[in-house]
C-alpha cells in the first residue's frame, strides 16, 4: 500500500510540473501576443494555426542550440544555477492547495516563504559566477529588490495568517466561501499585486535586466538552454504568485472551472502592466519598498492582531 502512495505522488507531481510547464509555454505566447496589439501589430502568427505551435518552436531552437559559457567563469556553479532556479519555481508548485490530499501541506505558507526566499541565491549565483560585471550588477540589484520587497510580502502573508489562523492554504478557501477577502482588503490585494510584480522582477520592476543600462542582467552571459530556463522559471513564478493571488483574494476554490479564469486574468493583468508602464527609477523603488509598503503591511497586521484579540476577549 505505502509503494502505490509514493508511485501515485510521483505520477502526480510529474502531471502538475508537466501542467505548469505547458501554461508556462502559452503564457509566453500570450505575452507576445498581448504586447504585439498593444504596439497595434500582429503578434507569433506563421508557426501552426494562428502562432499556437511558437512556443516549442522556440524551446527546440533554444535547446539544440550550443552551449557557449565564459572562459573565466566558475563553471560548475554557472552551469547549475538555472537548473536550480527551474527547480525551485517548480518545487514551490507542490504547495498548491489540493484537496485530494496528496501532499499534506499544513504549512503551505512557510514552504512558499521558504522557497521564495531561496530563489535569491540563484540569482545571485548566477550573476556572480559569470565573472561579468554587467551580470555582477544585475544580479546584485535583483537580490536587493526581492530581499526589500519579500519583507512586505511576508508581513502580509502575516496578517493574512492571523486573520485565518492558520499555515494552511485551505484555509483561504473555507473562508471565502460567502464573500472573497478581495471585497474586504482591496488596498491589500493592489499592494500584493505590486509586490508580485516586484518579487518576479516585471516591468515595471525589472531592474535586474534593465536592458537600457545592464544589457540584460544576471543572465546576460547565458545563452541556449541556461537562458532558457531562467526564462521558464521566471514564467514560472509568474503563474504561481497569479494561482496564489486568486487563492488569497478571489475565492480560492481551485476545482472549480472560474478559478483558471480568474487566474489567467491576473497574469493578463503582469502583460497588461508591461505593455503599459514605463520602469521605475531605482531609488524610487527602493523608496516604494521601505516608505509606503512596509508601513502599510505592518499597520495591516496590527489591525488584524487586534481585531483578533478583540474578538477574543469578547467571545
Amino acid at each position: 500500500m505505502f509503494f502505490m502512495e509514493i508511485i501515485l505522488f510521483i505520477i502526480s507531481s510529474l502531471l502538475l510540473v508537466i501542467c505548469v510547464l505547458i501554461s508556462v509555454a502559452y503564457m509566453v505566447l500570450l505575452e507576445r501576443k498581448v504586447l504585439g496589439y498593444i504596439q497595434i501589430r500582429k503578434g507569433p502568427n506563421k508557426v501552426g494555426i494562428v502562432g499556437i505551435l511558437q512556443p516549442f518552436s522556440d524551446a527546440i531552437k533554444l535547446f539544440t542550440k550550443e552551449q557557449t559559457y565564459p572562459l573565466l567563469s566558475n563553471y560548475i556553479s554557472y552551469y547549475f544555477s538555472p537548473i536550480f532556479s527551474l527547480f525551485l519555481s517548480l518545487l514551490i508548485w507542490m504547495c498548491m492547495p489540493l484537496f485530494i490530499k496528496l501532499f499534506s501541506f499544513n504549512l503551505g505558507v512557510m514552504f512558499f516563504l521558504c522557497c521564495t526566499s531561496l530563489g535569491v541565491y540563484t540569482v545571485m549565483i548566477a550573476g556572480w559566477s559569470s565573472n561579468s560585471n554587467y551580470a555582477l550588477l544585475g544580479g546584485l540589484r535583483a537580490v536587493a529588490q526581492t530581499i526589500s520587497y519579500e519583507v512586505s510580502l511576508a508581513l502580509v502573508l502575516l496578517s493574512f495568517i492571523f486573520l485565518i489562523g492558520g499555515y494552511n492554504m485551505v484555509m483561504f478557501y473555507k473562508y471565502q466561501l460567502f464573500i472573497w477577502f478581495l471585497f474586504i482588503m482591496f488596498p491589500m490585494a493592489l499592494v500584493w499585486f505590486s509586490i508580485s510584480l516586484a518579487e518576479t522582477n516585471r516591468t515595471p520592476f525589472d531592474f535586474a535586466e534593465g536592458e537600457s543600462e545592464l544589457v540584460s542582467g544576471f543572465n546576460v552571459e547565458y545563452s541556449s538552454g541556461g537562458f532558457a530556463l531562467i526564462f521558464l522559471a521566471e514564467y514560472s513564478s509568474i503563474l504561481f504568485m497569479s494561482m496564489l493571488f486568486c487563492m488569497m483574494f478571489l475565492g480560492g476554490d481551485v476545482f472549480s472551472f472560474m478559478f483558471y479564469i480568474k487566474l489567467t486574468f491576473i497574469a493578463f493583468s503582469f502583460i497588461w502592466v508591461r505593455g503599459t508602464l514605463p520602469r521605475f527609477r531605482y531609488d524610487k523603488l527602493m523608496y516604494l519598498a521601505w516608505k509606503s509598503f512596509l508601513p502599510f503591511s505592518l499597520n495591516f497586521l496590527l489591525l488584524f492582531v487586534g481585531v483578533k484579540i478583540f474578538l477574543l476577549i469578547l467571545l
